[in-house]
């Protein structure tokens, strides 16, 4: 029988979030062979694995889904962490922060106890909050705690430009960077459809409702639904594949920028050994003030949290 590499994700949290990163796994790509469950609630987290079994049993690729404790990060590539609070009735990503901490100081704590030397993947918020208490509570290395940031953010924004001037998003170049939250922005001056300026396209006053468009959207839908989950859970297999496949993809992660003391969503390279490296941004006066402004939200709760 011909030997080949395991690739093996843990999933901690079974929630809406989890569940759906877990079945993009299990129908969208060949690069994950085994997935492992975990969840406070054992019961619920055995539940799901049997479902995904099945679900597996139709897809084109194999892999082994099965439910476990923490032990079984020993030899885990991937440790996502998509543990947390619903975030029904909330009004902001930040209400969630002390349930949050707590959470994560159990979780990691467990993992801690394990041989886990692989690479964190957070998408619990407040994202930059928790992919900076992960770094700090795990002792990792920056490079191996990537929080999702900012990448969902950039795929709304490109549906909407796409809607907006009936191009493919695929052709269009632009990002959301700062805090997966309120204070995020888009560095127009970078943007393109194509080889075009996007000034070519939308005017100051649109790019304007855009803006807030993206900012606002996981709350309308979290109003319609109570959750946003199909968006992230793409978005968190889209990293795991770059991670195994090696791709040195870009992606608009949280991560720790030592230049600025938090961790917050900026275009970084991904490859099998986490973030490569962060890729410098070049803003216009204007849009460096409003990424200054992100980076002082995020440091105004790092400053107060005791770890």
């Amino acid at each position: 029988m011909e030997n080949y590499e395991v690739n093996k994700v843990v999933l901690i949290g079974c929630g809406n979030v989890g569940m759906s990163y877990a079945f993009s796994l299990v129908n969208g790509t060949s690069h994950v062979h085994e997935l492992v469950l975990i969840d406070v609630n054992k019961q619920k987290a055995e539940g799901e694995a049997l479902d995904l079994m099945h679900a597996a049993s139709c897809s084109k690729h194999k892999i082994n889904i099965k439910f476990g404790d923490y032990a079984e990060c020993d030899n885990a590539d991937i440790v996502c962490i998509a543990a947390g609070i619903s975030p029904k009735n909330s009004k902001s990503r930040m209400d969630f922060i002390g349930s949050s901490i707590e959470i994560f100081k159990s979780i990691i704590g467990e993992i801690n106890k394990t041989k886990f030397s692989g690479i964190y993947l957070i998408a619990t918020n407040p994202l930059d909050i928790m992919t900076y208490i992960t770094m700090k509570l795990s002792g990792f290395p920056k490079e191996r705690v990537i929080g999702t940031g900012t990448t969902l953010d950039t795929a709304r924004l490109r549906c909407l430009i796409g809607e907006e001037v009936k191009v493919n998003y695929k052709n269009i170049h632009a990002y959301v960077i700062g805090e997966h939250g309120d204070s995020e922005m888009i560095p127009w001056s970078n943007a393109t459809i194509g080889l075009n300026p996007i000034n070519k396209y939308l005017s100051k006053t649109k790019m304007k409702s855009i803006l807030n468009d993206v900012r606002t959207s996981a709350y309308k839908i979290i109003e319609k639904k109570g959750n946003t989950a199909y968006g992230i859970g793409m978005c968190l297999k889209n990293i795991t594949e770059a991670i195994f496949e090696n791709s040195n993809s870009i992606f608009t992660v949280s991560v720790f920028n030592e230049k600025y003391g938090v961790s917050i969503g900026q275009p970084a390279i991904i490859c099998r050994n986490g973030v490569r490296e962060i890729e410098g941004l070049s803003l216009t006066p204007e849009e460096k003030a409003e990424f200054n402004s992100s980076v002082k939200a995020i440091k105004s709760v790092i400053k107060n949290i005791n770890l």
